[in-house]
C-alpha cells in the first residue's frame, strides 16, 4: 500500500492530492483562539466530516457544494485505515475565494464585545438595547480574511471584501462579494430554522466558497460544523447572558477561566464534556447517533 502525505495541513484537517480531486480528512485535533490544543478529542473529526455531508446534502438546492464522498470504498486504499474510517472527505478541486464568510444571528462572543463599546459589530450598528445573546432583528453578515496557522482572522466590512476579491479576481470583486454575502445568508437561514425544529439555536457560523473549473461559486472546506458554528440548546435559552452549547465554547471557557495555568492542555473531563457536547449536537441535528 503507498503511504500519501498531505499537500496542507490546518488547525484541524489535513489535504491529500488524489489527482483529479482532493481528500480532506477531518483530525480529532482541535483548535481554541486559533491555537491547536495539546489534547485530541476521540471521534470529533468523524463528527465534523459527518455533520459536513449532512448540510451539504440539506443545502445543495441552494448551491452546489464541493463533497463527492464520504465513503472510503471510493477513496485509494491508504484511506480503508481504520483512522480514516468516517473522517475522510473526496472532494472537487476548488480555486478557493480569499473570505472567510461570517454570519451573526446571535449576539454574542466578539460580537458583543464590540457592540457594548460602541454599538456596532464589524462596524454594523445595530440596535440599542441589545442583550448579550439577543437574537438580531436579522443575521449580519461580517466577512474576515483567512488567516495562516498562528495569526488571527481580520474583521472587515463589506466594502473592504469587494477590494479584498477584486485584487484577487480582476474585475470580479463587486460581484463574487455579493454572490458571497447573498448565499452565505440564505445558507445560515435555511439551516438555522431547521435546526430550531430540532432544538438547536445556531447563534453564528462561517462559511467557505471557491470556484469549480466552470468558474462557478461552490461551497467547499467544512459547513456548520461545532468547530465553525456556535450551537445553544433551545430548551433553556434565555438572552442577558453567555448560552450553553453544542460546540468547542465549553473547551474556550475553561480555557480562558483558567488562562496562565494551562499551557494549552485540556484536562480529560473537559475533554469527555466536549466530545459528549459534539455527539448530542451531531444526534439532535441529524437523528441519528454516529
Amino acid at each position: 500500500m503507498t503511504t500519501l502525505t498531505p499537500i496542507k495541513e490546518g488547525k484541524v484537517r489535513e489535504i491529500y492530492d488524489n489527482g483529479d480531486s482532493l481528500i480532506m480528512v477531518a483530525t480529532d485535533r482541535i483548535s481554541c483562539f486559533d491555537v491547536i490544543l495539546h489534547n485530541e478529542i476521540k471521534q470529533k473529526g468523524k463528527v465534523l466530516t459527518q455533520i459536513s455531508k449532512f448540510w451539504f446534502d440539506f443545502t445543495k438546492d441552494i448551491l452546489p457544494n464541493h463533497m463527492i464522498s464520504v465513503d472510503t470504498n471510493d477513496m485509494p486504499e491508504f484511506f480503508r485505515q481504520p483512522q480514516f474510517e468516517g473522517k475522510a472527505m473526496m472532494c472537487k478541486k476548488l480555486n478557493m475565494l480569499p473570505i472567510e464568510c461570517i454570519v451573526r444571528g446571535y449576539i454574542t462572543g466578539s460580537g458583543w464585545a464590540s457592540y457594548k463599546k460602541d454599538g456596532t459589530v464589524c462596524g454594523i450598528r445595530l440596535p440599542e438595547g441589545l442583550r448579550e445573546s439577543d437574537k438580531l432583528p436579522e443575521p449580519i453578515y461580517t466577512p474576515s480574511t483567512k488567516a495562516e496557522i498562528g495569526d488571527h482572522d481580520e474583521n472587515i466590512s463589506y466594502e473592504q471584501s469587494i477590494a479584498h476579491l477584486e485584487k484577487a479576481f480582476p474585475g470580479k470583486g463587486e460581484e463574487y462579494a455579493a454572490k458571497l454575502r447573498d448565499c452565505t445568508i440564505a445558507l445560515y437561514k435555511k439551516c438555522a430554522d431547521y435546526a430550531l425544529t430540532k432544538g438547536i439555536i445556531i447563534a453564528d457560523t462561517k462559511f467557505e466558497f471557491g470556484l469549480d473549473e466552470n468558474g462557478n461559486i461552490v461551497l467547499g472546506d467544512e459547513m456548520l460544523t461545532p468547530d465553525s458554528s456556535r450551537f445553544w440548546p433551545a430548551d433553556g435559552y434565555e438572552p442577558g447572558h453567555g448560552q450553553p452549547s453544542f460546540d468547542k465554547q465549553f473547551a474556550r471557557d475553561w480555557l480562558k477561566a483558567n488562562e496562565g495555568t494551562h499551557d494549552w492542555t485540556l484536562p480529560q473531563e473537559i475533554v469527555d464534556k466536549t466530545i459528549e457536547k459534539y455527539l448530542q449536537g451531531y444526534k439532535l441535528l441529524t437523528g441519528k447517533d454516529l
